[in-house]
């Protein structure tokens, strides 16, 4: 006798492939994002400050050593931003520099092997009769990592080949105000140089660089072009002026608390640049502007002030700077950066190999579609009734 199949036994609902996870690439990153990588990763303002200067020292030196262009330049500090905001916990700075400097020179197409870079590095220290070739087997395993590396460079930047360089523009920019290559036009190309050291190529676009620095210089050298800075042409670069006076800030504080680590601030004493940033913050207070123009105003990560240099009195919270903040308690489940999946579920880390795959898109409509589209598949439906049971009682 075949044996009977209740019907009150549920079926177990099959289990599917997992959804992969987007990860749609980022061509601007905010200050509220960098913020947050921040906190996350727990770490101080100047530790963070030092890392990123001495890293960007390395690739400077390096690639004028190999005599690079400066777009492989431009390319590589925008690359090692990119990847310590998602790598926070890398001990030192001279894998992700190399590796960074490695990359781009294959994205901009100025190709150096791994052993080339290290090479070069090594024989920044030595005189001219005690420096090795790049077959010396010393530089064997390093090599290696700087290629493991490479991997985590591009994952870090979402598989994004889209660069920006500011000096191109400058030279234009310069060129269409008659002013002085000699003068207003080297100090601003120092200037482009410069602002790689901080996170401003993150943030602007390219007209927005080059206006900034072409303006600073102008100002270093008390011939300001006053119709760059009313903003005449503000509409045909497609930028705003708290644009850059968000860029402006960045480069004077860059000058004002780290002027032996560029190229333009040890050219001049540091009152210049304290009284350009005073006439610069009195600008802002009155025009009400913001210190940084994409902030998240709802989170508190505003800088801290209501405007370019003027500290809102009226809100205790507001005096705290979010770089002070030095615990990532300090703020609500931080995502900096993370990954999400075809549901629309943030996920928190880096997720392995045996939860899903992890997928790199340019397009961010595509990956709203397709979030959508999939979404139908994982939806939960549930549905109540309710039974009426009768109870017989029967007499004893």
């Amino acid at each position: 006798m075949s044996p009977s199949h209740s019907s009150d036994i549920a079926e177990v609902p099959r289990q599917g492939p997992h959804p992969s996870y987007i990860q749609i690439a980022k061509p601007y990153v905010f200050e509220s994002k960098i913020q947050e990588c921040i906190l996350a990763a727990g770490v101080t303002e100047a530790r963070d400050d030092g890392i990123r200067l001495q890293a960007v020292a390395w690739i400077d030196s390096v690639r004028r050593a190999m005599h690079l262009p400066v777009r492989t330049y431009n390319t590589a500090v925008v690359y090692l931003h990119k990847f310590r905001l998602v790598h926070p916990e890398s001990s030192g700075f001279i894998d992700a520099a190399a590796a960074a400097l490695f990359t781009a020179c294959k994205i901009e197409d100025t190709l150096k092997k791994s052993r080339d870079i290290l090479c070069a590095a090594h024989n920044l220290k030595l005189s001219a009769s005690e420096q090795v070739t790049p077959d010396d087997p010393m530089f064997e395993n390093h090599a290696k990592i700087i290629i493991g590396v490479e991997r985590l460079m591009l994952e870090a930047s979402g598989f994004d080949f889209r660069n920006r360089y500011p000096q191109r523009v400058l030279l234009k920019i310069a060129k269409v105000y008659g002013l002085d290559r000699a003068t207003v036009g080297k100090t601003a190309y120092n200037m482009s140089l410069d602002l790689y050291r901080t996170f401003a190529p993150l943030k602007q676009t390219t007209s927005t660089m080059a206006i900034a620095c072409v303006e600073l210089a102008g100002r270093v050298h008390d011939q300001p072009v006053a119709e760059l800075e009313a903003g005449r042409d503000y509409e045909k670069w497609k930028t705003t002026r708290q644009e850059i006076m968000e860029t402006l800030l960045d480069l004077l504080d860059l000058y004002t608390h780290h002027r032996a680590s560029t190229l333009v601030g040890q050219d001049y004493v540091l009152e210049k640049f304290i009284s350009m940033r005073i006439a610069l913050n009195q600008e802002a207070s009155a025009e009400d502007a913001p210190r940084f123009t994409q902030s998240n105003r709802k989170n508190g990560l505003t800088n801290g002030t209501a405007s370019n240099g003027v500290k809102d009195i009226k809100s205790p919270k507001a005096l705290s700077s979010p770089r002070e903040i030095t615990t990532p308690k300090d703020i609500k489940s931080p995502q900096p950066l993370g990954l999400t999946s075809v549901t629309g579920t943030p996920v928190q880390g880096k997720p392995g190999l045996k939860e899903g795959t992890v997928r790199f898109m340019l397009d961010p409509e595509r990956a709203r579609d397709e979030k959508h589209t999939v979404a139908e598949f994982f939806k939960m439906d549930e549905e109540e009734y309710e039974v009426e049971v009768e109870n017989d009682r029967r007499r004893v």
